[in-house]
């Protein structure tokens, strides 16, 4: 029997080679510089390329599509065995204490931006699969290693892949968490406008919160006008020693600036968070705003505010297998000309839908004038835990592991698993590891990627020798 964590072990030195190339393309998906060549950017293309690259020179069949996703591809046969990864990462954010695409290893742990999410863990399942290759291992399945570009956002690259190419028989993605993730709770935006109108004693001119809609917002920025500034920095002094955030105000000559720094998290689990926009609107809810400006903040500080289980809404929801209904206010913004925009992100169990959700919200919004819109979203995904992928996958992480009580998971985290019928998702986060993704600071331990390596070693053997 082959020693798969001998065999990962072995790997480990070109593994992070080919690991930190890949870290160290900021591959941060930008609208504003994307053109018909780079529709995303051009950074996440590089990565795409730069992957491609290795993949060829490793000797596999490689394909570009679009400069949007790709793949690389070994063996035949009548069915296609998919891994689904991500090539493209969050915005870094602030807070970093090492520069965050220039990784470093610091105490065991490997720090960049895609170290966890989701270039550690997808590169360690490349590896797994060029070794099996290399080692001759005779395929019964094609293998398909497919890197989409957009997985943070829309998902553009994949949806591509589906469009103009075969659909893959199974599948997984390494782009969760062990054991087994066999459900992913469904999700979507609501998109919220607010009004413009200023007129009260104290005025907000601007606010300004998170980066995406999938990301507990670590800062808050606002800019208001009030007739009594010392006052109002004397109350901020009090509400930080009274609060778990930091910040600070600047005082200018007609407008004081006030930022609060909090923490931030992956939408999917918000209350692992501290949300800095709902903690500002709650320090300036106790003043007169008026119009929109009031609207806006009242909504934040009195029902999003420390409410990621729709309770303020009377909306909790939870199913027996799929679990609690999770609500992340992402995107908090303002602007006394244009009025706000808010962008409220739910992960739902089966048992629930989007319009009753919708519903819940707007009886809040209603009297506040705020508009409410859908945006897209995914309905929840589940595999059956009989399913042979499910037990060949488990069985692999159970032998290398040591964890005979492992148990397949639902989760409110999407991936590219659910865009298959018989598709889960696959590590590569270890059950005792912090969850960093989409935080600062970043990190995997080399010691669980290289042991990820290994499960998916024996994972992809069984499921193409079977």
């Amino acid at each position: 029997m082959t020693d798969w964590m001998k065999a990962a072990q072995s790997q480990q030195e070109e593994y992070l080679n080919d690991l930190t190339k890949l870290l160290k393309i900021p591959s941060v998906r930008d609208d504003d510089a994307a053109t018909a060549e780079y529709p995303l950017g051009p950074m996440p293309a590089k990565a795409l390329q730069e992957f491609l690259k290795m993949a060829k020179q490793d000797g596999f069949r490689t394909k570009n599509i679009d400069n949007l996703v790709g793949y690389a591809e070994w063996g035949e046969g009548d069915e296609t065995l998919a891994i689904l990864a991500h090539l493209d990462v969050m915005p870094a954010g602030k807070g970093w204490d090492t520069d965050p695409f220039d990784p470093v290893i610091k105490n065991g742990n490997l720090y960049a931006r895609g170290a966890s999410d989701d270039k550690g863990p997808g590169m360690a399942c490349y590896y797994a699969l060029k070794y099996l290759k290399d080692q001759g291992v005779k395929f019964n399945k094609k293998v398909r290693f497919i890197v989409g570009t957009d997985e943070e956002s829309n998902w553009t690259g994949m949806h591509r892949y589906f469009e103009v190419e075969p659909a893959p028989t199974l599948g997984f993605s390494p782009d969760a968490e062990f054991p087994v993730i066999n459900g992913e709770k469904g999700q979507f935006s609501l998109l919220l406008d607010v009004p413009a109108g200023n007129n009260g004693e104290v005025q907000l001119k601007s606010f300004q919160s998170g980066l995406r809609f999938n990301m507990v917002p670590r800062e808050a920025v606002a800019e208001i006008t009030t007739p009594d500034q010392d006052k109002v920095i004397s109350d901020f002094e009090n509400f930080i020693t009274e609060n778990p955030v930091t910040g600070n105000v600047e005082k200018n000559a007609d407008y004081l600036k006030i930022t609060v720094i909090g923490k931030a998290a992956h939408g999917m689990e918000p209350e692992k968070g501290i949300n800095a926009g709902t903690y500002l609107a709650l320090f300036l809810n106790q003043y007169n705003f008026g119009g929109g400006a009031a609207s806006f903040i009242r909504f934040l500080a009195e029902y999003l505010h420390l409410d990621t289980r729709m309770k303020k809404f009377n909306g909790a929801f939870t199913d027996d297998v799929m679990g609690e209904l999770t609500m992340n206010a992402g995107i908090l913004n303002y602007d006394e000309k244009s009025g706000g925009k808010i962008n409220m992100n739910f992960r739902y169990p089966k048992g629930i839908t989007p319009d009753e959700i919708q519903a819940n919200v707007e009886k809040i919004t209603g009297p506040l004038n705020i508009v409410v819109k859908q945006g897209d979203g995914q309905e929840p995904h589940y595999v059956d835990p009989e399913d042979p992928i499910v037990k060949t996958l488990m069985q692999a992480y159970i032998d290398i592991s040591g964890d005979q009580n492992a148990q397949p998971e639902v989760v409110g985290g999407g991936t590219y698993g659910r865009l298959m019928k018989r598709g889960v998702a696959f590590g590569a986060l270890m059950p005792n590891t912090p969850n960093t993704m989409h935080q600062a600071n970043e990190f995997q331990p080399v010691d669980d990627l290289i042991a990820s390596m290994a499960i998916y070693m024996q994972a992809i053997n069984n499921l193409v020798t079977d």
